[in-house]
């Protein structure tokens, strides 16, 4: 989700729209305008449904952006970091960091739903008034429509399941009776994989008996069962490294490259025989300057390749995951740059001290497994 393109911001937070968006438009706008607005108020043109339809999806479009507003001001109330928020396909996902107290978990959780069942109300109460008062038949029923999704929206998103907002509510619940955080993201991990491996089932029973729906049911609870299996993965994560520092996991020495040599001189040089895919390059001062990733020289015409130097070839530090020694590691790996892979460069002041990959992470968490017994 986060590779999702940034189309603007909303509240001072970067709005991500995915690919899915334009595909949900389409699709709620041709079913609204073909099917459902002739069907509750017939007798008027096609280009009045078509636009009807068009005005739908997109009034829908921004009840989910409302919903996840209303998370995103929250959390900023409560002192957590929003990160972005991403309107795809089932709806919309605001990244944030972890709630301080389940007090606040709650609250957060449940405005979503709330606004949603604010808002499903509010445009119920509209279109019927359109249509008793004024007569507008086909506002009305967009309306009518509108609010119907909503309040739909807002009972299956309060269902006890991660990573649904009840299954937020559920991790609160159990973080506040028990004190164990981590336990708590369990639980609404183990709920949400009930519900989607449930929906799964549903949905293929409906496709078997002739209901083409089932198919979207168990897309639902497809994506529900892998974010919950996700979830439950990060929070075992999260145990595994809490309270320890970048210091702590990162390998140590470090094999690096100059960042001055020309990419030839790389290649013809004993450096290529490292058995790793990437090098952090250093500058004259010795200072680390960027990462050069080994498969990204393969791409470089051979003509270029006497005259262009590494730094101009690498990923620059700039773009680079980074943090100090004594950055505690959970928050290194929720900041954690996308795009490639688990190497995050320890930085000293302007020294590079370590690199931490995902084979150091997942070193950590076994040994904790180990540790505690191999429960989980």
């Amino acid at each position: 989700m986060n590779n999702a393109p940034q189309i603007g911001r909303v509240l001072g937070v970067p709005l991500r729209l995915h690919w899915s968006v334009p595909v949900l438009v389409f699709l709620f706008g041709y079913s609204l305008g073909g099917q459902t607005l002739p069907a509750w108020a017939p007798g008027h043109s096609q280009a009045a449904y078509t636009l009807g339809g068009l005005i739908g999806a997109l009034l829908l479009l921004l009840s989910l952006l409302a919903h996840e507003s209303a998370h995103a001001v929250t959390a900023r109330r409560k002192g957590i970091p929003v990160h972005d928020v991403t309107l795809w396909a089932l709806g919309g996902m605001t990244e944030m960091g972890r709630p301080p107290a389940p007090g606040a978990a709650f609250v957060v959780a449940v405005i979503g739903p709330l606004t949603s069942l604010i808002v499903g109300g509010a445009a119920l109460g509209a279109g019927i008034g359109l249509d008793t008062g004024l007569g507008w038949k086909v506002p009305a029923a967009v309306l009518v429509w509108l609010g119907w999704t909503n309040l739909l929206l807002g009972v299956f998103n309060l269902l006890p399941a991660a990573p649904l907002d009840g299954g937020r509510v559920v991790q609160a619940a159990v973080w506040w009776r028990t004190g164990d955080r981590e336990r708590a993201e369990r639980a609404a991990g183990r709920s949400g994989q009930v519900l989607g491996t449930l929906l799964i089932a549903l949905g293929l029973i409906s496709l078997l008996r002739g209901a083409v729906g089932g198919l979207w049911l168990a897309f639902v609870g497809f994506f529900i069962l892998i974010a919950a299996n996700l979830e439950r993965q990060q929070a075992a994560l999260a145990e595994a490294v809490a309270g320890l520092r970048a210091a702590d996991a990162m390998s140590t020495p470090v094999e690096t490259a100059p960042d001055w040599v020309t990419v030839q001189s790389f290649i013809d040089g004993p450096t290529l025989n490292t058995r790793h895919s990437a090098l952090p390059l250093l500058d004259f001062e010795g200072r680390p300057s960027g990462l050069l990733h080994l498969s990204q020289l393969a791409k470089i015409p051979t003509a270029q390749r006497e005259t262009l130097r590494l730094r101009d070839a690498a990923t620059p530090l700039s773009q680079c995951s980074t943090c100090a020694p004594v950055d505690l590691l959970e928050d290194t790996l929720r900041n954690l740059r996308l795009g490639g892979g688990v190497r995050i460069l320890v930085i000293d002041g302007q020294r590079l001290t370590g690199i931490i990959t995902a084979r150091d992470v997942i070193r950590l968490a076994q040994r904790h497994r180990l540790r505690s017994g191999g429960s989980g």
